[in-house]
């Protein structure tokens, strides 16, 4: 599941349109979880949907428009979840489109245990960060408790002993783009004739 309805007002337009280069970051973490072997791709618009759909190629993906993506992560949490309906799916990795340094290595790593009752995270220099590992058996108590801009969180910390932590710093940057430096640090825009629209 990939994230990628926020409005980006810290970064000066939604996340969903940032490219590296000529090519938007959406495309790029479509293709890393499709290298890292996911089944199903599922993608969370919100904030300039439409203007994703005409400008980025989806091709692959389920696509979700979160259209209370203004309420913050939660919403598309809940919405991606809802979209896997698919009763063979055991769990579900799920990534922020905003981390341009995120590999197929990571995602695999933090993939290896799909089961329906686990719970994984990512960390960096000791953190907890993305992707994560969501095992079927918590989807529900997840989409109960994800809330505003925190996410998983509240869930993450009532269930805390049960989560493996796996450490990706060999093999991806956790940075996630939130300032209009580090979309500079990694050569990232908003196609200007595309921002606000």
């Amino acid at each position: 599941m990939i994230i990628a309805a926020g409005g980006g007002r810290r970064i000066g337009g939604p996340e969903a349109l940032l490219h590296q280069g000529e090519k938007p970051l959406v495309s790029q973490m479509i293709d890393t979880m499709g290298e890292a072997g996911c089944e199903q791709i599922v993608v969370v618009l919100g904030a300039a949907a439409d203007q994703v759909r005409e400008t980025t190629d989806l091709t692959g993906a389920t696509v979700v428009v979160n259209r209370a993506w203004g309420t913050g992560v939660g919403s598309s949490i809940r919405a991606g979840l809802a979209a896997l309906t698919d009763d063979g799916i055991e769990a579900v990795v799920v990534v922020p489109v905003d981390m341009p340094g995120l590999t197929a290595a990571a995602v695999r790593r933090v993939a290896a245990l799909p089961y329906p009752d686990v719970l994984v995270c990512a960390t960096y220099d000791g953190l907890r960060g993305y992707p994560m590992l969501f095992g079927r058996r918590h989807w529900s108590g997840i989409a109960t408790l994800a809330s505003a801009d925190v996410g998983a969180r509240p869930y993450l910390l009532a269930h805390k002993d049960q989560i493996v932590d796996i450490s990706c710093d060999s093999v991806a940057d956790g940075s996630r783009i939130d300032s209009p430096e580090l979309m500079a640090l990694y050569g990232l825009s908003v196609p200007e004739q595309r921002v606000g629209a």
